[in-house]
């Protein structure tokens, strides 16, 4: 039997202490320690480094159970499953886990199996599973509008499926909501007016006053907004768990990372889409200048010096990329390294670059994106029926993925619009 939490925390004082009295005593002789001292000492230590490892453990394992309790899922968390949430997916349990994965292996899948003789769907066999749900696309720390100055900077650029790059979810802030609507203060401006300060010289008038610095905000809404698709299977295919992962994965949730990607860049904010960055008023403009690196610098300064930011991507439309790419110099060499340099978002100008076609040719942004914000509303779910038009009488099931999200700018003026028309 493991010891407990306290035996370990009493036995971590206790090798402490052995090795805290033995330098004590060397000290206090002033010599070194003893042949006899020595491996004593470092056993103690190598003792101590493995009990505070363990507790470690045990309480990231505790504080994990304690999300799930407070998010309010039934997901069977178990300590060495190595369930855990990232945002670059809907939801990934871990590297080798999956949603599909997640949903053939989860018990409501395994009940709507149960209900089929021998592992088949009949024909006239009605088919309804319960949803089930992966909580949060994204993670976070505040379900309300304050937990909009709470940043976590989530980064890394993950791709698992045969699909466009999607990484700006990775590099933005990622928090939660229980409302339909999420409240945000929107920083529109400020003034640093900090100065040095002499002692005051009288007991009235304006010696010695200090100045004063403020920020101006503007109270802005953001909609929590459904994304949702779905896909017709057979009967036969449903009581294929390899095939139905597939369908999930390869199609359902790829779509629906697609579409929000899309939602957060360009967005127009009338009907259900988002208001996306390229529809955000506030942002700062970079005009053509020369050249497309030449360009590029130029905006990530003013992220910099007008914004107060520090710049942490470019978002660039994969055309323009391109260009860069294919820009050389006056002896015919690729500034970029060429076809057989650099990688996969490889950095420019020291900032890792996004290529999204959801961004037009000719039209970049440079940022920090730690001042885009994504709520996640509701928990991502999966769900299979056959109640839908006549798929009953047809022996077809349709498979539901579907998750609820707002996104918002807290700071415009963090992000650069960069026209790159004359490049193009």
């Amino acid at each position: 039997m493991s010891a407990t939490v306290a035996e370990l925390q009493n036995e971590l004082k206790a090798k402490l202490k052995e090795a805290r009295d033995i330098a004590s005593q060397a000290e206090k002789e002033d010599r070194d320690f003893t042949d006899e001292e020595q491996p004593r000492v470092k056993a103690a230590i190598d003792r101590v480094k493995e009990i505070q490892a363990d507790l470690k453990k045990r309480n990231e394992l505790d504080a994990m159970r304690q999300a799930v309790r407070d998010l309010g899922d039934d997901i069977g968390f178990e300590p060495g499953g190595g369930q855990k949430q990232r945002p670059g997916q809907l939801w990934t349990p871990s590297k080798s886990d999956t949603v599909g994965k997640l949903f053939v292996e989860s018990p409501e899948f395994k009940a709507l199996l149960g209900q089929a003789p021998n592992g088949k769907f009949q024909e006239k066999q009605r088919v309804a599973s319960s949803p089930v749900g992966y909580k949060a696309l994204v993670t976070g720390t505040s379900d309300t509008s304050a937990g909009a100055f709470v940043q976590n900077d989530w980064r890394g650029l993950l791709v698992d499926l045969p699909r466009r790059p999607l990484v700006l979810r990775d590099l933005v802030t990622n928090l939660t909501t229980t409302s339909d609507t999420v409240e945000y203060a929107r920083i529109t401006g400020w003034t640093n007016n900090a100065a040095t300060v002499a002692e005051a010289t009288a007991a009235s008038g304006t010696s010695g006053t200090k100045p004063e610095s403020g920020f101006t905000t503007d109270k802005v809404t953001a909609v929590v907004k459904t994304i949702a698709n779905w896909i017709p299977v057979t009967k036969r295919a449903l009581s294929d768990a390899g095939q139905v992962r597939l369908l999930i994965d390869a199609f359902l949730v790829a779509n629906l990372e697609e579409a929000l990607d899309t939602q957060m860049i360009a967005g127009d904010g009338t009907g259900e889409n988002f208001t996306g960055l390229a529809n955000t008023s506030g942002l700062q403009t970079q005009s053509w200048d020369t050249n497309i690196f030449r360009t590029l610098r130029k905006a990530k300064t003013k992220v910099k010096l007008v914004g107060r930011r520090t710049p942490t991507a470019y978002l660039l439309n994969p055309l323009d990329m391109e260009t860069a790419d294919l820009e050389q110099d006056l002896e015919g060499r690729y500034y970029l390294g060429g076809p057989t340099g650099g990688s996969d978002n490889a950095p420019l100008w020291r900032l890792p670059v996004i290529e999204s076609e959801a961004t037009p040719q000719g039209v970049g942004y440079v940022g920090d994106w730690r001042w885009a914000v994504l709520w996640d509303r509701e928990e991502s779910s999966v769900t299979a029926t056959d109640s839908h038009e006549n798929y009953f009488v047809r022996n077809l099931v349709a498979i539901l993925a579907e998750m609820r999200a707002a996104f918002g700018i807290l700071q415009p003026s963090a992000f650069v619009k960069i026209d790159l028309t004359a490049g193009a």
